[in-house]
């Protein structure tokens, strides 16, 4: 049974998909990796794409073994009843968690640098009431919203990196690979954990038009956020140098120094405008997600009932997942990439193997009767 009525095309799906990983991304990531790649920091997102490239391809596989459903659908198909409940549960609290951290460094990141009187729970609840009428009105709704939106980024993230071209300094990336490749793989360490999420895919795919295009936007969605990650680290790089990793935000912190003959100043508003816009379309594609799987692992007939109540669910999470900043990006930073690595590749892999595998039996056990 298809709750959902509405159909996106395969390119609305990688264009929903770019923001999903790039908009906190941007933010977080280049820090992490300067800790650990120092000048070869620019490498890292070629390494850590290899495991959007899988995932995307596990999707894909999941996908032509049962069109129809999503993930949490045929998590029941390959696992049976009881235990496909269980791995379908497992998922939605992990979108559940996953979104209110997403939802968390929003807020802390807006009230930390523009809007500092205002309570973090007010931020966070506007953003979630916006991206919950998204929702609501399904995912062709949010397909047209991200092919507006994305490509206005895109320009505007190049625009800033063009800006940018007076304070760079090349000679902040040599040596490069210094001390061979370990430094720039210890770097795609994190990032990894953020390519997993295009396991969400596996919730676009059945209402996506032409199926056939389904694996190719998903690669080139990959791509595109590889090079867009990779594009910020060698800007990043080129501004602060050597003291990237002290930042918290680098990327924001390097468009302050943007200064063209006095006149093109303090570009940070666009660039918050930028963003906001961004994580608009992030958790929105969550949010929808998590309210579909949910309403699929109840067997409702409609998800939109849902929608204000596992939006409150959300800024529950979003409150309780971390106690301050300082916390949030030490689990972002450690333990967070072999979390979402685990359940956002690894057990979509196991699903994969299972359903390979139950197939070829039950194969043979046709094959031996005809």
């Amino acid at each position: 049974m298809m709750i959902e009525k509405g159909k996106i095309s395969a390119m609305q799906m990688g264009i929903m998909m770019y923001p999903t990983i790039t908009a906190t991304a941007i933010l977080l990531v280049p820090a992490i990796t300067a800790r650990y790649a120092k000048q070869d920091m620019w490498l890292s997102p070629f390494w850590a794409s290899l495991i959007g490239f899988l995932t995307v391809y596990i999707a894909v596989q999941l996908h032509h073994l049962y069109p129809q459903k999503t993930l949490i659908e045929y998590s029941e198909d390959i696992l049976g009843k009881f235990l496909g409940k269980a791995v379908g549960f497992i998922f939605l609290f992990f979108y559940l968690h996953a979104n209110g951290i997403i939802i968390r460094e929003y807020g802390e990141f807006v009230v930390g640098n523009f809007l500092s009187h205002t309570p973090l729970v007010v931020v966070m609840g506007s953003m979630i009431l916006v991206c919950s009428f998204a929702v609501r009105s399904g995912v062709e709704v949010i397909g047209r919203l991200a092919e507006v939106i994305v490509p206005v980024v895109i320009i505007l993230i190049l625009a800033n990196i063009i800006l940018l071209i007076p304070d760079m300094k090349v000679e902040n990336m040599f040596p490069i690979m210094e001390k061979g490749i370990m430094p720039s793989l210890m770097g795609a360490i994190i990032p990894q954990g953020w390519f997993t999420e295009f396991l969400l895919i596996a919730f676009l795919l059945p209402y996506v038009d032409d199926r056939n295009k389904g694996k190719k936007w998903g690669m080139i969605s990959v791509t595109a956020v590889m090079l867009t990650l990779s594009l910020i680290n060698i800007a990043v790089l080129f501004v602060l140098g050597g003291i990237t990793s002290r930042f918290l935000y680098p990327a924001f912190s390097a468009v302050r120094y943007v200064s063209i003959a006095d006149f093109l100043e303090h570009i940070e508003a666009i660039v918050m405008a930028l963003w906001v816009a961004g994580v608009f379309v992030k958790i929105a594609v969550f949010y929808y997600a998590l309210v579909l799987g949910t309403a699929q692992w109840l067997n409702l007939s409609d998800y939109r009932p849902i929608t204000f109540p596992i939006g409150f669910l959300l800024l529950l999470f979003a409150v309780w997942s971390a106690p301050n900043l300082i916390e949030l990006i030490h689990f972002l930073g450690s333990s967070s990439p072999f979390y979402r690595i685990s359940i956002q590749t690894g057990i979509p892999l196991i699903l994969l193997f299972i359903a390979k595998w139950r197939r070829k039996t039950n194969n043979q056990k046709l094959t031996q009767q005809g």
